[in-house]
C-alpha cells in the first residue's frame, strides 16, 4: 500500500476514534498529496518518495511554526504543532542517528575525494543524494561542514 491509500485509510481511523488532532493531520496530508498529483506537469501518480519529501516540508513547517508560538508566549498553539509534527512523522522512514549519519558522510567524502571546506557543494550534491528521507538537510549540512573542517 502506498503512502496516499495508507494515509486515506488512516483518516477513516482516527475519524472513528474522534482524534481531532491526528485526523486535522491527515487530512493536511491528504490535501497536499492531491495538489501534487493534479499539479501542472504531474502526471496523476504520486511516488513514495515524492510522498516522503512532501511530508518533510510538512514536519519542517510545523517545528517551525511551534517555534514561533513559543517565542511569542503561546504554548497552547506550539503544543498542537508539535502533536501534528508527531502525527506526521508515522509516515517517515525512521531517522539516521548522529553516528550513522557520520559515517555514510565519511564514506561519501572519500568517494568524493573531498580535502576541506571548498569541496563542500561537491559533498552535499553526493550526501543529499544517498541520504534523501532518512536524515533532515540542516543535520547533513552541519555534519559534512563539521568533518571537512
Amino acid at each position: 500500500m502506498n503512502l496516499f491509500d495508507q494515509v486515506s485509510e488512516d483518516i477513516k481511523v482516527a475519524m472513528l476514534a474522534k482524534d481531532k488532532i491526528r485526523l486535522q493531520a491527515l487530512r493536511g496530508i491528504k490535501k497536499e498529496f492531491i495538489e501534487a498529483k493534479t499539479a501542472k506537469g504531474a502526471d496523476g501518480e504520486l511516488s513514495d518518495d515524492v510522498a516522503v519529501k512532501i511530508l518533510q516540508k510538512m514536519v519542517k513547517q510545523r517545528k517551525e511554526s511551534a517555534e514561533i508560538y513559543t517565542t511569542q508566549g503561546r504554548p497552547e498553539l506550539a503544543e498542537g504543532e508539535v502533536a501534528e509534527v508527531a502525527a506526521i512523522e508515522v509516515y517517515l522512514p525512521k531517522q539516521l542517528s548522529g553516528d550513522e549519519l557520520e559515517g555514510i558522510i565519511k564514506g561519501i567524502i572519500a568517494q568524493v575525494g573531498a580535502e576541506g571546506p571548498k569541496d563542500m557543494g561537491k559533498v552535499m550534491g553526493a550526501a543529499n543524494k544517498v541520504l534523501a528521507g532518512k536524515a533532515e538537510g540542516r543535520t547533513i549540512s552541519e555534519t559534512v561542514k563539521n568533518l571537512l573542517s
